[in-house]
């Protein structure tokens, strides 16, 4: 007899789904207000660290600051990009995904040289379908980590973040880290749209505020732009993707993980 598949938990994809992109969300400033007394994360011993980002620019939006700090600062600094991005245009033929996938890939490129990155790694697994490879996701991850000298740093989306990708591949992460005892540290996105400074979905308890070279801002910023396939209007008509008031909220706010 066949196990019937197990649905992946809730998490906040609800709430993100019910206050879309092209919605305001909370500003910015209730951020930085809220933020002001945070605890820094203490980054003495991370000598290395995997980023892992669900999609072409998760890695830049989310812990782009940070990881031109540490890169800066000497560690060695790895990205990984679970999925090609080619899902974040609705209504595209296969011919038109295709050519958006290659694009988000020569940008990925682009923005890890502008933050100071290496060649980043691609995983190519299904845009908008992670939790169904989560398995799969979970053994190339320890694979990733497990092959890295010392204790490793494991940088990934955050599993309550809002986007399915997001969470599953925060999933996925969580387990490899457990696998292979690396230091899991999750980042959020689309937390800073849906949710609130009073949010009880946030667990602020676990929230640190990573530390920030004087130039990281305008590297994370210059970094976005490569992303132009997001930043303009659809090729299939309507708005772009990531709207500039999201863009410019993702720069103002400090950056975050939960540990």
């Amino acid at each position: 007899m066949t196990a019937a598949p197990v649905d992946p938990p809730a998490g906040n994809c609800a709430r993100f789904a019910a206050r879309p992109l092209t919605v305001g969300g909370t500003a910015a400033a209730a951020w930085r207000s809220a933020l002001a007394n945070a605890h820094e994360m203490d980054v003495a011993d991370c000598g290395e660290v995997v980023v892992v980002a669900a999609h072409p620019d998760d890695e830049t939006l989310g812990f782009g600051a940070a990881a031109s700090t540490l890169a800066g600062r000497g560690a060695r600094v790895r990205v990984v990009v679970v999925t090609d991005g080619s899902a974040s245009q609705p209504g595209m033929t296969p011919k038109q995904r295709r050519r958006l996938a290659q694009q988000r890939r020569h940008e990925l490129r682009t923005a890890a040289k502008v933050l100071g990155l290496p060649e980043p790694i691609w995983f190519g697994l299904p845009d908008g379908d992670v939790s169904a490879y989560e398995r799969t996701l979970t053994d190339l991850l320890t694979g990733v980590l497990a092959e890295r000298p010392g204790r490793t740093w494991c940088a990934a989306n955050w599993r309550g973040d809002g986007h399915p990708d997001h969470e599953a591949v925060g999933r996925a992460a969580a387990q490899a880290s457990l696998r292979s005892d690396a230091v899991l540290i999750e980042y959020p996105v689309w937390m800073w749209h849906w949710a609130t400074p009073d949010d009880a979905a946030v667990p602020w308890d676990g929230l640190r505020v990573m530390p920030m070279a004087e130039n990281a801002v305008g590297l994370k910023a210059a970094a976005a732009q490569c992303y132009r396939s997001q930043l303009e209007a659809r090729s299939t008509g309507g708005p772009p993707v990531l709207p500039p008031f999201v863009l410019q909220r993702l720069l103002t706010v400090r950056e975050v993980v939960f540990c």
